[in-house]
């Protein structure tokens, strides 16, 4: 009886209770504002033109070989994607902005493997998971047109949600830091700091070793603990000031684009409701508009309005694959470093330096000639260099010089590699089996039995 009780007042109290929608609507407008920001800056770079209209080949994920760039239309798509991410903002027909948006900045994701980050495979994860919560039914266009769309609560799960997949990202990033070469060795952190020297006030210190432990194991410390720190009322003031040092200090030291500012603006989703409601108060005084006329103490989700018997059970799926597939790589033997097979989505944010070349040998299987390819003619610097030490970009590439050179008039080719890669300072060693001919082999989910085993071990998760 007392365990029927205590799941009775869990699945009440983080569940089914009604809770102020303030917090989940201060997250769609800052979430909104951030992809807006995110994709102007992107176009104001320049960076559709260098890594989806100029590039000849772009590198493909398994199953979506279909996804490609399309040429110079490629940039209605950024449009199509920044227009959708403002209505999401606004909460403006917000079901189907928010379903525009997740599609367009998946397709973009997905366009070239190349420009893969863990941070854009989360705002497509983030922006699947807020198709189905009601974050527009407070402070929003809708709300504001349509009183059956206005509710100021709703049940607290739609917030805990959020809460919970930001704790998955950090807990993962956390877990995948317990490893020998994190924590042991420093690295690749000894290699990255010292470079930094120019950074105000702290790059004098960059090359102290005690300097590269203490981001070490203050980082993998500051994942595993801050989403418990963040949940816990008296240390959440704390928790935050610490979650803005943390990302603002990674922004600074290295290029990684809108991320640390989506995670600091993605905390707040664990405050409580009034501070959300002060920040609404102010934006609605700067936009003229009257926040206590959301204010009506309906809950969403109650009554006939609402069928939510088919989310329930899809939301169950949905975080069942996400504490899952990062556990995949364990299905694959050797070292998933150095094969990265399991790898991706996993949230393993910045854990290894690898680098490398791969020089490819073309053989006329008939005349016995053969010739080394000048990858320059084929890829960018960029994604040569991507491409230098990950097996399945290795393999890809392999099978576009066999249509390539077919095309030419080589009818019969084989293609070898020279592969050498370094990892985490680590000297070079042959990554891929020399004598393996790429053009028998193809991809899928199985092990590549053509990489060269790892000449080490690194211990840990």
């Amino acid at each position: 009886m007392p365990t029927v009780i205590s799941m009775t007042r869990f699945i009440e109290q983080n569940i089914s209770k009604s809770v102020e929608a303030a917090p989940l609507a201060v997250f769609r407008i800052l979430f909104g504002l951030m992809m807006f920001v995110g994709i102007v800056r992107f176009w104001s770079f320049g960076w559709i033109d260098k890594l989806y209209v100029q590039p000849r080949f772009f590198f493909s994920y398994f199953g979506f070989e279909w996804v490609k760039p399309i040429g110079g239309f490629t940039y209605l798509i950024f449009l199509i994607c920044g227009i959708a991410a403002l209505l999401v903002a606004f909460g403006y027909r917000y079901r189907i902005a928010i379903v525009v948006f997740f599609l367009s900045f998946t397709y973009i994701e997905l366009m070239d493997k190349t420009t893969y980050l863990n941070h854009y495979y989360f705002v497509s994860v983030l922006s699947f998971l807020l198709i189905f919560l009601p974050a527009n039914t407070y402070f929003s266009v809708d709300a504001y047109k349509n009183p059956l769309k206005a509710f100021q609560q709703v049940p607290v799960w739609t917030i805990n949600s959020i809460k919970l997949l930001l704790a998955i990202v950090y807990c993962y990033a956390g877990l995948a830091k317990l490893n020998s070469d994190w924590l042991i060795d420093a690295m690749p952190l000894k290699i990255w700091l010292p470079s930094k020297f120019d950074v105000p006030l702290l790059g004098e210190f960059f090359h102290l070793e005690w300097v590269h432990y203490g981001f070490s194991w203050g980082g993998a410390l500051y994942d595993l603990c801050i989403p418990f720190l963040l949940l816990y009322r008296k240390t959440r003031p704390w928790a935050f000031i610490v979650v803005v040092i943390f990302h603002v200090l990674t922004r600074v030291l290295f290029p990684i684009g809108m991320f640390p500012y989506i995670m600091i603006v993605s905390t707040l989703i664990f405050f409580d409701a009034g501070v959300h409601h002060r920040l609404l108060s102010y934006l609605g005084r700067l936009l003229k508009l009257k926040k206590t006329s959301f204010d009506n103490d309906k809950v969403w989700g109650k009554g006939k309005h609402i069928s939510n018997s088919w989310v329930h059970p899809l939301l169950i799926a949905f975080f069942a694959v996400q504490i899952v597939l990062p556990f995949r790589y364990l299905l694959y033997p050797g070292e998933l470093f150095w094969t990265e097979e399991g790898y991706r989505f996993s949230w393993r944010v910045m854990l290894m330096e690898k680098s490398g070349y791969s020089q490819f040998k073309v053989v006329d299987q008939d005349s016995k000639k053969w010739f080394y390819v000048d990858n320059t003619k084929f890829l960018t610097p960029f994604q040569e260099k991507q491409m230098a030490s990950q097996p399945d970009f290795i393999l890809e590439y392999a099978h576009f010089l066999k249509n390539h050179y077919h095309a030419k008039g080589y009818a019969n080719v084989a293609i070898y590699v020279d592969s050498q890669v370094t990892l985490n300072g680590r000297m070079s060693s042959t990554f891929v089996d020399p004598k393996t001919d790429l053009t028998k082999q193809r991809e899928s989910f199985a092990h590549k039995t053509w990489i060269i085993p790892f000449q080490d071990e690194i211990k840990g998760l």
